[in-house]
């Protein structure tokens, strides 16, 4: 009966230490959540509204099977090959600067239609070429989730590095588990923001169609916004991955906000904001280098293979 008791005294001692861990690791990570939300967000906007939850659901059960595998994988590395962690953090880092600039350059080289038969035209796709275009979305979508859960769950390894294996292992699945449920429950229903809004004009009170009507106009604002905060969030994520892998440049930047700080009245104000412009800079430097790598690849590969 003793031994019993002095089980559960363990179990219980355990799980207040993973309650206290997870929580820790939730707030370290609450600002790639807010990456990852926008990201994904703007990942599976644009397809047909009778497609839009089963994208983020596609989408979702990619982003489990994800940390399924970076879960195990991560814990093996902390223990086998701890210096791994960083290099291959950098290169995810490296692909999200890579895909940011694709995707701005995408956007300033598509034309928008100018008449409405170039937009009849433009909307004219078969429905081969529409399953098509949205599992490209749901590729590109689990492939960005890949490396930001990577970056969560590192973060949350960190948080856990002193504690023993099997409270490891229950922080990372509690926050892989919370995360992914979180993240792409609120991505289904900020793309059912336009179907909630057409559902309540339809209701005889005044006061819903009022409502309703707001929800219609400002989902599209929303995922406007979600689409330039999800660019611009590769380049901070990737950036920042960068910048702390690097001493170098993790010392410069600590170098320039201490000597920012130190400017009278805006100083502390200017040096809050200095590490995420520097991060947003980097990215941006970062991934129009991988591009010139990438397009340097791509004109030799060929030349290579004929030869």
């Amino acid at each position: 009966m003793s031994s019993l008791l002095l089980l559960l005294d363990d179990i219980a001692t355990i799980m207040d230490d993973v309650a206290v861990m997870s929580k820790m690791a939730a707030k370290k990570t609450a600002g790639v959540l807010g990456d990852d939300l926008a990201l994904n967000a703007q990942q599976v906007s644009g397809v047909r509204a009778d497609r839009e939850l089963p994208v983020v659901w596609a989408v979702a059960k990619g982003s489990f099977v994800n940390k399924l595998i970076l879960v195990p994988l991560a814990l093996a590395i902390s223990v086998l090959a701890p210096w791994l962690i960083n290099p291959l953090l950098m290169l995810g880092g490296l692909f999200l600067c890579y895909e940011g600039v694709e995707k701005v350059l995408h956007s300033m080289q598509h034309k928008k239609a100018k008449t409405l038969e170039e937009a009849t035209v433009e909307l004219e796709y078969t429905e081969n070429e529409l399953r098509s275009m949205e599992k490209d979305k749901v590729k590109g979508a689990i492939r960005t989730d890949f490396i930001l859960s990577a970056e969560i769950i590192v973060i949350s390894l960190g948080t856990v590095a002193t504690a023993a294996f099997a409270t490891k292992v229950s922080v990372l699945a509690v926050i892989a588990i919370a995360m992914t449920i979180g993240v792409y429950g609120l991505v289904a229903l900020i793309v059912k923001i336009d179907d909630m809004g057409l559902y309540l004009t339809e209701k005889a009170s005044a006061f819903q169609q009022k409502v309703g009507r707001g929800l219609l106009a400002f989902a599209p604002i929303l995922m406007k916004t979600l689409t330039i905060v999800g660019t611009l969030a590769m380049f901070l994520v990737g950036g920042g991955i960068i910048n702390h892998a690097i001493p170098l440049l993790h010392h410069l930047t600590e170098d320039a906000v201490d000597h920012i700080e130190h400017i009278p009245t805006f100083g502390t104000i200017i040096g809050a904001l200095t590490p995420t412009l520097i991060n947003f800079v980097i990215g941006i430097i970062a991934g129009f280098i991988v591009l010139g790598v990438v397009k340097g690849i791509q004109r030799i590969w060929p030349r290579a293979q004929s030869h």
